[in-house]
């Protein structure tokens, strides 16, 4: 068997996942818009990024936990872009802050203090968006949204951390309509701070929808959806189709 039929089935799903954002696209008045998708590679081998990069082009991936990002990093035949998608332990950034592009998930300022510590070590900038927590679920974690004014405005001080925009997880929703809502109070909440209290004139990144809700996360202005389980197939995703309820 070829090294690419192998992975037939892999390549296929990351090929519907890829027209599936494109369609969303096009169904929802975004067309053009360029999301891009980060695969969240939590649950892939080695042996699967590499054949997405070999037969695909894939350029970035997700990582949620320091233990695989480094066991991927190390394992790897391709050099790949990483994000962090995941919750970041400070006792873990200083085996990290070297090897990710962007961390997706700053939800305190003892995290930022941590990365300017570690950043400022090596002379580098670190890129950083801020994690909200937009349904205000006591099990996740990130910057309540009543918050993050206040908290975006003293990240300003640290002269070794670049805020390149905002993540967040919305809460488990059986309803598009439901997603779709939590995505635009983010959108809305994060422009606003990003213009009238940053006062940025450049376009923030928005990292926002999953499997199950990138449909409604791209409608909401996402830039990036992260996507695992449908191109992995690990799980039985239920992908939603936000344009007959929207």
């Amino acid at each position: 068997m070829s090294e690419q039929n192998k992975y037939k089935a892999l390549l296929e799903r990351y090929d519907t996942a890829l027209e599936d954002i494109r369609s969303a696209e096009r169904e929802l008045g975004r067309e053009g818009a360029g999301v891009r998708l980060v695969v969240a590679a939590k649950y892939a081998d080695c042996g699967e990024l590499d054949a997405l990069c070999e037969y695909r082009g894939l350029d970035v991936i997700g990582e949620n936990r320091t233990d695989t990002l480094l066991e991927h990093y190390e394992g790897m035949k391709h050099r790949v872009e990483i994000h962090f998608i995941g919750h970041l332990q400070r006792n873990k950034v200083k085996q990290i802050i070297d090897k990710v592009s962007l961390i997706h998930s700053l939800e305190s300022i003892a995290l930022a203090e941590e990365l300017e510590k570690q950043a400022a070590k090596r002379n580098m900038t670190v890129r950083v968006l801020v994690e909200i927590n937009i349904g205000r679920e006591e099990s996740k974690s990130g910057v309540l949204p009543e918050d993050l004014r206040a908290f975006c405005a003293e990240l300003g001080s640290f002269g070794h951390i670049e805020l390149c925009g905002f993540m967040t997880m919305a809460p488990k929703c059986g309803d598009p309509k439901e997603y779709y809502k939590y995505f635009k109070e983010t959108y809305d909440l994060s422009v606003d701070v990003w213009k009238n209290t940053l006062h940025n004139n450049t376009d923030p990144i928005f990292s926002m929808g999953m499997s199950e809700s990138f449909r409604p996360a791209i409608a909401a202005g996402a830039t990036i959806v992260r996507l695992g389980s449908s191109v992995f197939g690990r799980t039985t995703a239920d992908i939603m189709n936000l344009k007959n309820n929207n």
